[in-house]
């Protein structure tokens, strides 16, 4: 009888979970008040936090966005790609995808530092990260959105998920979509969160072969500007200059708007998997020209392609742990 009671109690607090927000995964709920209680400032703090480092070094917005990509594409938001290597775990930082370009762990750290100080053992690292991802585009002037939260954190890693899930500058179209649709996303949403190379850079390494060789004929990518082809040449040659780094977005390379896609359109996109939007496929080009024309239309979708990204396949419940650290796993 008393359980039954403790069901009917429930069920209210359930009808007050916004349909549009909560994600049902594993007998759980994602929902934007999830800490309201138990961790009322934990939005506030991470916002604090991101704010600075921010302000300290403005492509950190783009990095910490990336994480929660990575992080999101291999076993689910369940902040996997936040560990160290250590006992059993081979950290996912050592994948093609992360070696030498994944960043912005400290931020992270101290996110958790501050947030374990207010309300110890509460917020998990999958749920700060997902936040401060949002935060990242608030703070570089793109859409803000309500984000569901109550992930928690995943008490292994995935170094084969990671090098195979993540979507690579050099896939083809297919191949990046088919990745996308293996996470439960569709084309739009592969359209809208690439507009996510709004901000950041990319490393030479990664687009050197547009430049020089893309097809093994010796030739260039036919796709590429060749006046921003010379240009990207001057600073990324046939070897070394690996880690020289290039805005993804030419135009306005700390802004977030819908520069990128009107780059795509002047045959200006950095990656090759930039380019192919509009190459490879009518759907894709027609998002992007949909995108370059309408900002706003690029905000709504990408707000919402986040939030979908963001539910995907997470721990919940009394799965996974809240961990102390983000690096480590507790030590129970």
């Amino acid at each position: 009888m008393a359980r039954f009671l403790i069901f009917l109690l429930a069920l209210p607090l359930l009808a007050f979970v916004p349909s549009g927000w909560s994600h049902k995964s594993y007998g759980g709920y994602l929902y934007p008040q999830f800490y309201d209680h138990s961790c009322p400032k934990a939005q506030e703090i991470v916002r604090s936090v991101m704010e600075k480092a921010v302000a300290r070094e403005v492509r950190m917005a783009a990095s910490i966005m990336r994480l929660h990509f990575h992080d999101c594409f291999v076993k689910g938001c369940d902040g996997s790609v936040l560990l160290d290597s250590s006992g059993s775990i081979i950290s996912e930082k050592r994948s093609n995808p992360n070696r030498n370009s994944a960043r912005g762990f400290e931020v992270i750290d101290e996110i958790k530092s501050a947030l374990e100080k207010e309300c110890p053992h509460t917020v998990s690292c999958a749920d700060l990260l997902t936040i401060a991802a949002r935060d990242s585009s608030v703070l570089t002037g793109g859409p803000s959105w309500e984000v569901p939260l109550g992930r928690r954190d995943s008490r292994s890693a995935s170094l084969s998920g990671s090098n195979n899930n993540i979507p690579a500058p050099n896939n083809t179209f297919q191949t990046i979509l088919t990745k996308f649709k293996l996470q439960g996303l569709n084309i739009v949403d592969l359209v809208a969160l690439s507009g996510s190379h709004t901000i950041g850079n990319a490393r030479c390494t990664s687009f050197r072969q547009r430049l020089y060789n893309q097809s093994g004929n010796g030739q260039p990518d036919y796709s590429l500007d060749p006046s921003y082809a010379a240009q990207l040449r001057s600073r990324c040659p046939r070897s070394g200059g690996d880690q020289n780094l290039f805005f993804l977005d030419y135009v306005s390379p700390t802004k977030f708007d819908n520069s990128y896609f009107k780059n795509i359109l002047a045959s200006k996109g950095l990656l090759n998997s930039d380019q192919v939007l509009l190459t490879k496929s009518q759907a894709s080009m027609d998002l992007v020209k949909q995108y370059a024309e309408n900002n706003e239309l690029f905000f709504e979708q990408f707000a919402k392609s986040m939030v979908k990204m963001g539910n995907i396949s997470p721990l919940t419940g009394s799965k996974g742990e809240i961990r102390k650290n983000c690096r480590r796993i507790n030590a129970y």
